[in-house]
């Protein structure tokens, strides 16, 4: 782990030390989502309620700067004809939030099985270089449960965020943040500060 990653996972632990029983999970699912990028993959991310809100922020941390100035490289300019939206841009960690699609969403749950709405999504976008997150405070989400079996049918990874039960989620997944909680607004509480702190370091992996 470069040194400015470490700080920023361990900068999570001692803000907060209650979350140091998850630390091992942490990395892992950073190291996996890492090697999505490495290997030009993308993330998807889903989740209900107010999992499905912190799906949406996810996306928006890892699709433009975050902590960082992410200017494209003079290489990756040079390819634009039109300047002022080459020095605009940004460097950008591909993400699909599974919740957006309000119309595909809305279609998919009055004609078909509503259980399998981010599995349906998940089959038609996800590749083998792929990771779905899936962000449940149960880990028993009927509809995230059966985006995370989709993902494995497809060959792609599964990291999950959960409460401390685990669920069935944490079975599934290749690495599982179980926090410290059974309680959904605590777990919730816990879930930002996971995020952004895998957020940071992504960003800080790529762009620093």
């Amino acid at each position: 782990m470069k040194n400015n990653v470490e700080k920023i996972y361990n900068d999570l632990f001692r803000r907060y030390p209650e979350l140091s029983c998850v630390k091992e999970e942490v990395e892992k699912v950073f190291e996996i989502i890492k090697a999505t990028y490495i290997n030009k993959g993308k993330l998807l991310v889903c989740g209900n309620g107010g999992s499905a809100s912190d799906s949406s922020h996810i996306v928006g941390e890892l699709m433009k700067s975050f902590m960082l100035s992410r200017q494209l490289p003079e290489s990756e300019k040079a390819k634009f004809q039109n300047k002022e939206i080459a020095n605009g841009l940004q460097g950008a960690l591909p993400a699909i939030s599974l919740v957006g699609e309000s119309a595909l969403m809305t279609a998919f749950c009055n004609d078909c099985n509503p259980d399998l709405v981010f599995a349906q999504q998940v089959y038609g976008l996800m590749n083998e270089n792929d990771t779905l997150l899936c962000l449940s405070t149960s880990g028993n989400s009927k509809n995230v449960v059966a985006a995370a079996q989709t993902a494995k049918a497809k060959g792609g990874k599964v990291v999950s965020v959960v409460g401390e039960k685990g669920g069935i989620l944490s079975d599934i997944s290749d690495a599982c943040i179980k926090l410290p909680s059974t309680i959904t607004p605590e777990i919730q509480e816990y879930t930002l500060p996971v995020y952004h702190t895998i957020c940071a370091m992504l960003e800080s992996e790529f762009f620093e």
